[in-house]
């Protein structure tokens, strides 16, 4: 997952998942304008397994994740513990640096973070393409591909739907909750690789979620978070084991 190399940044042209746009409008006599991104909406699922007490969540390498984080080094200066000789090196060539930074974005191997700065925990889910299928029902095939559990639509239980990325898609997503057990796990899990997933199971013990919640330096999303919140104040008194808040 984590072997990350060939990296070309290109122009996005067309896309079957993104599709760009500007839309023009009068907002209380005054005119504005606003870019935007259409989307497709998408579920999310908090699986919790009840024979090993422990949430149930994915790990993945996300290209724009590990973009920003490039982003994000580009512009801050190099930094050292202490003002060696090689710190100081390098404040005497400030040209040099900034011809580094200059270069071609695929030229300098080393310019690159390494591809665990791209890597996220987050929930089991998946984009709502499928017309014909409820979003039960595309909630269920993605906890099976992607955890290996098959549980039924009929089990789902809804939480909440809320919108995400308001400012760029406002694309809608739908959190469930899935109990499940060690009976109801048919397969490894790990995406559908004709997709071009490539994802890894990990398992959150109950009693350590919320420091894992909370712990900023585990890349996660803001639905493992809530989720993991959501079932403290909803579930945990069913299993009377702490969460660790």
């Amino acid at each position: 997952m984590e072997e990350i190399n060939n990296i070309e940044v290109v122009p996005c042209t067309e896309s079957d998942y993104l599709k760009p746009f500007r839309v023009h409008y009068n907002q209380n006599g005054t005119k504005k304008s606003w870019d935007f991104m259409r989307t497709h909406d998408s579920v999310s699922v908090l699986i919790f397994n009840t024979t090993s007490h422990c949430f149930v969540l994915v790990k993945q390498f996300r290209p724009a994740v590990y973009m920003c984080e490039w982003e994000k080094a580009k512009t801050q200066p190099p930094q050292s513990a202490a003002k060696t000789e090689e710190g100081a090196a390098e404040a005497a060539a400030p040209e040099a640096q900034e011809g580094q930074q200059s270069a071609s974005e695929g030229d300098n191997p080393s310019q690159w973070p390494p591809a665990t700065a791209g890597v996220t925990y987050e929930l089991c889910a998946g984009l709502v393409d499928k017309p014909d299928l409820s979003l039960e029902e595309i909630a269920r095939q993605e906890v099976l591909e992607e955890c290996g559990y098959d549980v039924p639509a009929s089990k789902l239980k809804r939480i909440t739907s809320y919108r995400s990325g308001v400012g760029v898609t406002g694309a809608k997503q739908t959190m469930f909750y899935a109990e499940v057990s060690d009976d109801n796990c048919v397969s490894a899990g790990g995406g559908e690789p004709r997709e071009g997933e490539l994802i890894e199971v990990v398992k959150v013990p109950l009693h350590e979620a919320m420091t894992f919640a909370y712990n900023e330096r585990i890349p996660k999303t803001m639905g493992v978070i809530f989720s993991f919140i959501w079932f403290h104040n909803n579930m945990s008194p069913k299993y009377k084991i702490s969460t660790n808040v």
